[in-house]
């Protein structure tokens, strides 16, 4: 998926969907990490992708109670 395509599919979420989206990410990130301690990982990417996507989620919400959403 493009960014665009992600960012519009984020935007067109509530801010209650978006929190818990950022929760349930930050719970796989963690899982991740865990893996590439451990050696087990086999898309080194996708923590990248991944904390990029909560990031992007973050600024979406601090957008919304700032009143700045575009």
């Amino acid at each position: 998926m493009k960014v665009n395509e992600v960012v519009k599919e984020l935007r067109a979420m509530s801010d209650e969907d978006l929190a818990n989206k950022i929760m349930e990410s930050k719970k796989e990130l963690f899982d991740l990490r865990l893996k590439q301690s451990t050696g087990t990982l086999e898309q080194p990417s996708k923590i990248h992708e991944l904390r990029k996507n909560i990031a992007r989620m973050k600024t979406i919400l601090a957008e919304r109670e700032n009143g700045g959403e575009k």
